[in-house]
């Protein structure tokens, strides 16, 4: 094994009760495996002797990605180089010499050490973004995991309401977490209730809630005049009054915290270095701008080049080759938040943007489908704006205008017919 530009190679393994670990000192024949209790003081001690055994030089450390809790565990030890490998990527190694599908932890740190030694220069070292951009992408990650699970409830909200009172669909509109919708269902969680209600309670409501159509509130109380029960039987209405009122209160609790990171982003997006460079770009706004920084990140030497960005966020469509056969496809492997904040951003400067638009429009008459031109559209987008984040200079939509004429784009064309 080439150990030579460490005191030694270690792989660990993540276990839910133990971690199983081998490690390679340079210079040494032999492989020493074992287990750790997969606890924090636990972890940190055999780190601590590690260094210690070493002397504080340098030790590569290899684990598989994913593992977010113990990387920022591993990277508060400033001797340690850690180098995150696909899960992918290991399971296919780990194949490659047990056809059988056996999996050990202890065998499987031994692979993953063998993967280290063997293959170091494919494998992509851990380097952390500044503390602003990771609490920045912190929030934004965690906003997303709560405006995922609101969805989730909302969408059982709305699975229950069809089973028992499926005209309060009608009667608060789409957005089931709107204020309006969860102070309705609160109030009047059933259509015997609700048409006790006067009109003019009704009305008062509306009104309350910023519902200034006086044509759709009248629409919505002849609703509840002519309505029928779907179903009576108080078997069936009893347990689900009492789901209503859990998921109402769930969706209320997740509507103030999401509001809340939405409040921390903005405050950690303002106070980032690199802000302005994301702040103006069209059709981001207050929830795409800190997702597009996070994005690219502050390191520089991560992406060399505009591909590099495009082919690690998936944005970059893959082509194979088999014989005659070529084809090419969307990359499986990527990071997927990462890939649909590009791909909403294009969607948005569809409609902000002028050259975008007309992008639209040309893929539009060519026959291409929504989903597929956002997707190019995107590609194009990350070309730009990598150069914007590597030259540090914010977007100017004149001088890429400027850039397409200069170049004859059909885009340009476009632009001066509209």
């Amino acid at each position: 094994m080439n150990t030579t530009d460490y005191a030694a190679l270690v792989a660990l393994d993540w276990g839910d009760k133990t971690h199983a670990f081998a490690r390679q000192t340079t210079g040494a024949n032999e492989t020493q495996t074992g287990q750790i209790e997969a606890s924090a003081e636990a972890l940190h001690e055999w780190l601590d002797t590690m260094q210690q055994t070493y002397g504080g030089r340098p030790v590569a450390l290899v684990i598989e990605a994913g593992r977010n809790v113990l990387l920022h565990a591993l990277l508060e030890h400033s001797w340690l180089e850690v180098y995150p490998v696909h899960p992918a990527t290991s399971a296919r190694f780990r194949t490659a010499f047990t056809p059988s599908g056996a999996k050990d932890d202890g065998p499987d740190a031994e692979m993953l050490l063998t993967l280290l030694a063997r293959h170091r220069d494919q494998l992509t070292r851990l380097q952390l973004d500044g503390p602003a951009t990771r609490e920045l992408a912190a929030l934004v990650s965690a906003r997303r995991s709560a405006v995922d699970q609101r969805t989730q409830n909302t969408n059982q909200l709305r699975s229950l309401l069809k089973g028992y009172f499926p005209q309060a669909l009608d009667l608060v509109g789409e957005d089931l977490g709107s204020a309006l919708a969860l102070d309705f269902l609160e109030r009047w969680p059933e259509l015997a209730v609700v048409q006790k209600a006067r009109p003019a309670t009704l009305r008062a409501f509306y009104a309350e809630h910023n519902v200034r159509s006086a044509e759709r509130i009248e629409e919505r109380i002849r609703r509840v005049a002519s309505s029928r029960a779907l179903v009576s039987d108080r078997a069936v209405i009893g347990p689900a009054l009492l789901q209503l009122a859990l998921l109402v209160a769930l969706v209320r609790v997740q509507q103030a915290h999401v509001a809340q990171f939405e409040q921390r982003i903005a405050a950690a997006f303002a106070a980032h270095p690199r802000a302005a460079l994301f702040r103006e770009l069209p059709g981001a706004g207050g929830a795409l701008a800190p997702r597009l920084l996070v994005a690219f990140g502050d390191l520089l030497e991560r992406y060399p080049d505009a591909a590099s960005f495009q082919k690690y966020a998936g944005i970059a469509p893959v082509r194979e080759k088999s014989g005659r056969q070529v084809w090419t496809h969307w990359r499986w492997n990527a990071p997927k938040f990462l890939r649909q904040s590009l791909v909403e951003w294009a969607g948005q400067t569809v409609v902000y943007c002028d050259w975008a638009n007309a992008y639209y429009r040309q893929q539009k008459r060519a026959g291409k489908e929504h989903h597929t031109i956002l997707r190019s559209l995107a590609f194009k987008w990350t070309r730009i704006l990598w150069r914007c984040w590597h030259d540090d200079i914010p977007y100017n939509e004149r001088h890429y205008l400027d850039a397409l004429k200069r170049r004859g784009s059909p885009l340009a064309a476009d632009l001066v017919a509209a």
